[in-house]
Parts: structure tokens; C-alpha cells; sequence
């Protein structure tokens, strides 16, 4: 089988081309990115998805049997819905190529949960309320989607907040403050999140790529682990396998360095707690993950495994 994997050397991409190549499948990656792993050198053309020529000369030339489109901007900086052209162009020159494609089998489209901000549950997989132009960007990438529909079997992915091996901002931060003893419970404001383990989530992706998702009125898929993380549980067993505890802090204390946050924030001045991050570490997510556990019902790696796998891969990178 030939697969065609977009944004191949971001967290999950690298993560997805390394399960197909295990697989013994034929794996391309594109992206304007180099990979992470040196293996995975020869998978790679380098590309700018936004660049239609050069994206659909690369595409027609390899004719994937499958399309799994993760490249995207995914910090929450750009000051405008167009500092993500990535995520909007990108996908509608990704479906525009695909389209020219005589037999391929089926595509995975990814969005993010942050289509809806932290706490909302969307009534319908057309319901969205994002509160950041990142996640805008997002909706826009659905919302394309939809408007162009690929004539091959499709669906919509949106990862929860995923963290293992690869990973980067802001989960690998996470794990490090832990590590390192600068990670304190917030009072008793320690909230419950749907995460994914990134193994877990690799199970859920090559499910969803081989089995049919032609019910339009369920084409939308969460990654993620159920059930969802007490933040304040997972960070004492992450500490517990470091040998080390976990410290709490009173939540006054926080709020206010989260004033001061925001004061330096308007400065230009970057400071670790802000108002937002601290509204988004006390309010729960809990995402619903019901469609995606019927077609994925057994992930393979329980929590304390996969804190292990990512300590032992952080301490050989």
C-alpha cells in the first residue's frame, strides 16, 4: 500500500510515518519541514502545501492508495485567520490534488478540538465556537472540506491534546517541569482534560483509515484516551515514576501571577501564567469520544505505560 502522509515530520506525523514504514508500506512525506528521525530522510520530499504546483506534481507522481493530511500551523500566535494559510489553503490544495486521484481508497482530514474552546461540547459536527484565530483556522479547514468532498471514502480527525514520544510544546513542557520540580498543583483547582496518548492515538487513526466512514452524519472523529485525565492524578504519577512529589501552591498566589501575566503580556513581555492559561488549566475538557471507540475500542498502551515509554524516550533524546 502507498500512503501519502502530510506534515509527516510534525509530532504525530512523525509518529504516523514511522507506524506505516513499520508496516512495510510504501510511505511519502511532505512537508516544508525536515524530519526528526534520520531513517526517515528518504520518506521526505520537502513542500509547501500551499504551493499547489509543487504539491499536486508530488502527489500525482507518487498516486497514493491513502491520504493522511495532518500539516498545519498549530501554535495560537498568528494575529490573524490568515497568519494560518497553512491550515485553509493547504487543505483546499490538498483536496484539489487529491482529487485528481483515480484510485485513492480514502483520506483523513485533521482539524483540532480547539473548533470549539475548552469546556464547549459541540451539539452537531457543524456546531463550532472557537476563541482563537488558530482555531478559526480549523473551522475554515472543515468547513472546506465539506464544501469539497472527496468522491473517495473521508473523514475529519480532531486530535485532543495529545503527549508521548516526539512530542514538543506545551505537553513535552509539561513533562519537563515535573522532571525538573517546578511543576506545583494550582490549590484544589486541578481540573479533568480528555488527552491521548500518541501510540493510543496511532491505533485510532489507522482504524479510522480502514474502516468505512461513509455515514455523513458521522464524519467527525476525537482522538483521544478515555476516559479523561485528572490533571492533578497524572502529574503525580508521572512524578512518582521520577522518584520525586509534586508541590501545591495556593490559588490566590497563581491568580495573582496571572495579573501580573497579563500586565506583561501587554508589554510584549512573555511570563509563564497568564489569565487564559490559568482559566485553561482549572476548566475541565472532556471530550466525547463515543464514534471513535466504537471503530477503535482497544488501545493498546495503559497511562503508567505510556508516562514510562515517554520518560525512557526523553532520556534518550
Amino acid at each position: 500500500m502507498k500512503i501519502l502522509v502530510t506534515g509527516g515530520s510534525g509530532f504525530i506525523g512523525t509518529n504516523v510515518v514511522e507506524h506505516y514504514a513499520g508496516k512495510g508500506w510504501n510511505v511519502k512525506n511532505i512537508d516544508i519541514v525536515k524530519p526528526r528521525q534520520e531513517k526517515a530522510l528518504a520518506l521526505w520530499d520537502e513542500c509547501d502545501i500551499t504551493d499547489y504546483a509543487a504539491l499536486s506534481e508530488i502527489v500525482q507522481r507518487f498516486e497514493p492508495d491513502y491520504i493522511i493530511h495532518l500539516a498545519a500551523r498549530t501554535d495560537l500566535n498568528g494575529e490573524n485567520v490568515e497568519a494560518y494559510n497553512a491550515n485553509t489553503k493547504g487543505v483546499e490544495n490538498i483536496l484539489k490534488a487529491a482529487s485528481q486521484l483515480k484510485t485513492l481508497r480514502k483520506i483523513l482530514i485533521t482539524s483540532s478540538m480547539l473548533v470549539c474552546h475548552t469546556g464547549y461540547i459541540p451539539k452537531n459536527q457543524h456546531d463550532y465556537s472557537p476563541t482563537t484565530f488558530y482555531g478559526e483556522s480549523k473551522v475554515i479547514t472543515e468547513q472546506l472540506t465539506w464544501k469539497n468532498k472527496p468522491a473517495c471514502d473521508w473523514a475529519i480527525l480532531r486530535p485532543t491534546s495529545m503527549w508521548g514520544p516526539w512530542f514538543g510544546v506545551p505537553y513535552r513542557n509539561f513533562f519537563d517541569m515535573v522532571k525538573s520540580g517546578r511543576y506545583f498543583h494550582i490549590g484544589h483547582k486541578s481540573c479533568t482534560k480528555t488527552y491521548g496518548y500518541i501510540e493510543n492515538a496511532i491505533y485510532q487513526i489507522d482504524q479510522l483509515l480502514m474502516t468505512p466512514t461513509t455515514d455523513e452524519t458521522n464524519k467527525v472523529f476525537y482522538l483521544g484516551d478515555s476516559p479523561a485525565i485528572f490533571i492533578e492524578e497524572w502529574a503525580n504519577q508521572i512524578a512518582a515514576a521520577l522518584g520525586k512529589r509534586v508541590r501545591r501552591v495556593p490559588f490566590g498566589l497563581i491568580r495573582i501571577a496571572a495579573f501580573f501575566g497579563d500586565v506583561l503580556k501587554k508589554m510584549g513581555i512573555q511570563f509563564p501564567m497568564t489569565s487564559f492559561r490559568l482559566k485553561n488549566m482549572t476548566t475541565d475538557n472532556i471530550i466525547p469520544l463515543n464514534n471513535t471507540n466504537e471503530i477503535a475500542p482497544t488501545p493498546p498502551v495503559d497511562r503508567l505505560t505510556g508516562i514510562e515509554r515517554t520518560l525512557a524516550w526523553m532520556k534518550e533524546h
